[in-house]
Order: structure tokens, then sequence, then C-alpha cells
């Protein structure tokens, strides 16, 4: 038993004085062996390695890329110009002159079906009607019936419509992308725009004219229309014709300095998405196609005609006393002074017995030569396809002479009547009117000289005194030295004239110091209210659409209201009404 013990204390010591040779604690089953076993953990520490590398690449790209983004490129948002460029449409944009969308393509879809995957046609039909709008349930049947594999069903559809049909879940049907045309601004820009048919080729305005271009070239077409004029326009013409119950009206808005058309209105208008249902008068462009006798405010044209050929001096006159009888006609003044009227009286006071003897004086070929100038013997040249050819007479007798020197017996567009003005206060330089935008740094358009600078100057002086004292006194915006003239005229009927049928008119321009914008308002068959006591003539009616339209636009294009007391003001608008001699009436 001692044997026992010293020999374990023996083997005991033995172990603890060498360490190396103590045995494992862990049982020898639990190592791994140098087999498969140690070869997985190999891998699988392999793959955690790789893994946490790509890793850690992937958050050092994105790091840096911030750092990039954050401190070596300034913060920046995209154009609006850089996100249309990557926006292909079929149809170019159209865009006002400040950039404004008038017409664009937007992305649509058409229903079109295979009729022979449809399996029940009558029960297509009538689930596709309570869902497109108009829709027939039995048209849409029978075309389902047909023996092909495609048929359109419907075309243009909006995403709601398409979403509805997609949740009916018909076999059969499919859509196919296409392009759909909206106008943004809508009724007041239908006319000059126009609109597409069903396959967008243009049908009638600029859409039209343009449609090559529009169908050819990617690049935006600018107008020269400002919208926000648009809608002053539409607005002031809407309000006139509802108050005095006109059956139309038209508007225009030039720049006198370029031929720029700012606006355009004719009224009734239409709505460009629906154009089909449009009548006959919604689709008319009164203020390019229509032509109207516009009574006295061709005395512009009369007067300036008179001075710039020297048969009468801007201090001389006539004798207005008596009417005047010629042939069956008899011409007599509205308002009749019963005496002798200085030239500055004959054109403030719209006599007509003044303007007939002022024509006589200068003659028809005169007559004749000058309107040609001004642009009232030709159709506008206007970039539009709706444009109507001037009325004249065929055979150009005295009476003719007479008649047209206070605007009856010859008819012209509202446009080419606005042109023509534009050109005598243009310092006497025609300019075409025009809708297309220039491009920045184009010469300035040619023109030509229709009157003297002296003439310009003297109707400038004239035109403001019709509204400082004459006719227009309802188309004086406080501030901004309007000028103008009035204009009535008797429309035609059966061959004659109804005394009850006006067309009433008004053409103005401001600052008349120095003319930049002329407005021109026209009012089809107005009616007299008892505001106006029963007038419906162009002082009553179409001036104070003017006044209107030239107190909301005038801080828009910039021009500041001036005091028109001022001396120096006073002084360059200052008109010697009656000349020395003629107070009286000559009898």
């Amino acid at each position: 038993m001692i044997g026992k013990i010293r020999s374990f204390r023996s083997n005991h010591r033995r172990t603890h004085a060498n360490p190396t040779r103590r045995r494992p604690c862990v049982p020898s089953k639990m190592l791994p062996a140098d087999g498969p076993a140690r070869e997985a953990i190999e891998t699988g520490r392999t793959r955690l390695l790789i893994t946490g590398a790509v890793i850690w690449a992937a958050f050092g790209c994105i790091g840096l890329r911030l750092v990039d983004l954050s401190l070596l490129h300034p913060a920046e948002e995209p154009s609006h110009a850089a996100v249309s460029e990557r926006i292909e449409t079929e149809r170019a944009d159209i865009l006002d002159r400040n950039g404004v969308i008038l017409a664009t393509g937007l992305a649509t879809a058409s229903l079109y079906a295979n009729p022979r995957r449809v399996i029940d046609p009558d029960e297509a039909g009538r689930q596709l009607a309570s869902v497109l709008p108009n829709a027939d349930a039995t048209e849409l049947a029978k075309r389902m019936r047909l023996d092909r594999t495609f048929v359109w069903l419907h075309r243009k559809l909006t995403p709601r419509q398409q979403w509805q049909i997609l949740r009916l879940g018909i076999p059969g049907l499919d859509f196919q992308r296409e392009e759909a045309r909206a106008y943004p601004v809508g009724h007041p820009l239908a006319h000059v725009l126009g609109y597409v048919d069903i396959d967008n080729h243009g049908i009638a305005g600029v859409e039209k004219s343009f449609d090559d271009r529009l169908r050819g070239d990617r690049e935006p077409l600018s107008l020269t229309i400002d919208v926000r004029l648009q809608h002053v326009m539409h607005a002031a013409l809407s309000d006139a014709m509802k108050e005095f119950s006109a059956m139309g009206a038209s508007g225009v808005i030039l720049d006198i300095k370029t031929g720029e058309v700012l606006s355009l209105v004719s009224l009734p208008d239409f709505d460009p998405y629906r154009a089909g249902s449009a009548d006959e008068e919604q689709l008319r462009n009164r203020a390019t196609l229509d032509v109207y006798e516009l009574g006295s405010a061709f005395k512009v044209f009369t007067t300036a005609t008179a001075l710039d050929t020297g048969v009468v001096a801007i201090d001389g006159g006539y004798d207005a006393t008596k009417p005047i009888k010629i042939a069956r006609y008899t011409i007599r003044d509205y308002h009749a002074k019963g005496r002798w009227l200085s030239v500055p009286e004959i054109f403030m006071y719209s006599s007509n017995i003044g303007s007939a003897k002022m024509a006589m004086d200068f003659g028809t070929e005169a007559q004749r030569d000058y309107l040609s100038r001004f642009g009232l013997l030709e159709q506008s040249p206007i970039e539009l396809p709706e444009v109507g050819a001037p009325i004249t007479p065929d055979i150009w007798r005295p009476v003719n002479t007479m008649t047209i020197s206070f605007g009856h017996g010859i008819a012209v567009s509202p446009l080419q009547m606005a042109s023509a003005v534009a050109a005598i206060l243009n310092d006497g330089v025609y300019l075409a009117p025009t809708l297309v935008k220039r491009e920045a740094g184009s010469p300035k358009p040619a023109g030509r000289r229709v009157v003297s600078r002296k003439t310009s100057d003297e109707m400038r002086r004239l035109m403001r005194l019709v509204v400082e004292q004459g006719t227009g006194k309802k188309a004086d915006a406080e501030g901004y030295l309007v000028g103008g003239k009035t204009g009535t005229a008797e429309k035609q009927s059966g061959g004659s004239y109804a005394r009850k049928k006006l067309i009433s008119s008004f053409v103005g321009a401001f600052p008349m110091n120095a003319p930049r914008y002329l407005v021109l308002a026209v009012l089809d068959e107005p009616k007299g209210t008892k505001k106006t006591y029963n007038y419906a003539t162009g002082g009553w009616v179409a001036a104070p659409v003017i006044k209107q339209v030239v107190e909301r636009m005038g801080p828009v294009v910039g021009i500041a209201p001036v005091d028109p007391a001022s001396p120096n003001l006073q002084a360059e608008m200052a008109v010697n009404v009656t000349s020395e001699g003629h107070t009286l009436a000559s009898f």
C-alpha cells in the first residue's frame, strides 16, 4: 500500500515537473481532424474575409462620392432646359415670348383590340361603355367582331381611363403609346394656336401654319404672344361683350416698334381639346379672318394722307356747315357742329363732312396709294392660315372716295387696322405684323416708310386730343397718355345698312409722347344700356375696354404713369384746335 502511494506521488511529481507531457483536458474525439472538416472551416473563413472586403470597398466608394459631391462640386439644381432635353415628343412645344408653354405633347395610351382573342364582344362592349365617355356599347361590340387582328377602340385615353380598363381584365385588349396635344392656357389662345387632329396634324392656327416645323424640329417654337397680356385683353373683351350683349368681339395688342403681336383675341372662342364640337361662330378668328367696315377709325388714314400730301395743314380746316349730297347719298355728321371746323376739330369731333372734303382734295389716286402703303388693300402677312381679304370697290368712283374717307365702302380685318395705325405712329414706318419671336441679336426688321416723321408727329398729337377732349374720353387711362380714335359703322344687311347693327371700335396707343404699344378693341353688334344712355358707339362701348387694358398692362410692360399736367408734356402734346379767323360758322 505504502509502495503504491509512493509510486503515485512519484508519478505526480514527474507530471508537474514536465508540463508538456500533460494530457489535454479536451477529449481527443472533439479535436478537428486534418480532413474535410478543417478544409470547410478554412473555406468559410476565406469567404467571410472576401465579403467583408467587398462591403468595405462599397462603403469606401460611397464615401468618396459623398466627398466629391459635397466638397469638390458646387450644389446645383438640374435646369428645366436640361430636363426637357431628355423628353422627346412627336411635336415640338410652342412657347410664349417669355418661355411659358402654350402647347406641348403628353404621353398617352390608346386602346385597341384583337377581335380574334375577344371572348364575348357584347359583354366587353358593355363594360367598356361604362368607362369610356360617350361610347356606344353596340358599336364597340360590332368592332370587336370584325375578322381582323387589330381595330382601334378609343384613342388618347386619360390615365384614369386606362387604369379602369385594366381593372376590367378583358382578354384581347391592349394599349399603344401615343401623344396627346395639351394646351395649358385653353380658351384665350385657341384661335392663335389652333388645334391638331387625332393623328397630331395641324388643323388651324399656328399648329397648321407651322405643321412641318413642329413635326420635324424638336426645338420649341417661340411666339411673340405675351400670355399675361392675352389674359388681360381676353378678360376685358369678355366683360364688354357680356355687358353690351354683343354677338362677337376681337382685340389686338401690337408692339409699335417691332410689329410683334403681343395679344390676339377673338370671341366667342372654343375649347382646343374639343374643337370638333365647336360651331362655326366659335371657330372663326374675327381678328384676322373677318373683315369689317370700321367707320370713323378710318379717319386716321384720311387725315394722315391729307397732311402728308400737303393738301391741308394742321392749322387749316373745312366748312362743315351743311351735309354733302352726292348722287343718291347724303353725308352728314353724327353730332353736327354746323360751322367751319379746323383739322384738329374734324378729327376730334369725328366729322364725316370734313373728312369727305379732305378726301376730295387729295383725290382717289392718292387715297388708293396711301391705303396700299398702309397694307389695307391686301391680306395681312400674319403667320396664320385664317386671314381674310379686304373688300374694296370694284370701280373707285368719287362717291367711294368720300365714303371710304370715314370708313364706309371698304372692309378690313382688325389686325390690318392695327398694323396700319401702328405704322403712322412708328415715325411713319410700316412693319409687317408677326407672331414669331425673333432670336436675340437678330437685326431689326426692315420696314417701309408710309408717311413723313412730321405727319407721324402731328397724328400722335391729334390722337391724344381725341382722348383728352373728343369722342374717346372714356379711353383715358390716367397717367398713361392714351391717344386714339373711335369707330362706329352700320353693318350691311340685304344690300343696305342696318341702323341698329353696329361695329363699334376704338384703336388706341400709349404713351403718346413716345408711342410704344397699340391696343385695338372691336365689338360686333353691341347693345346700348342704361349706363350708356342706350348708345352703342365706339366711344361708349369700346373705349372703356382700351382704358381697362392699358391700366392693367402698363405695370406688366414696365411703363410707369406720368403726370399729364406736366408743363413739358403739355407743350409736347399741344395742338392749336381752332385757327384764327375761323372761330364762327361760315354761312
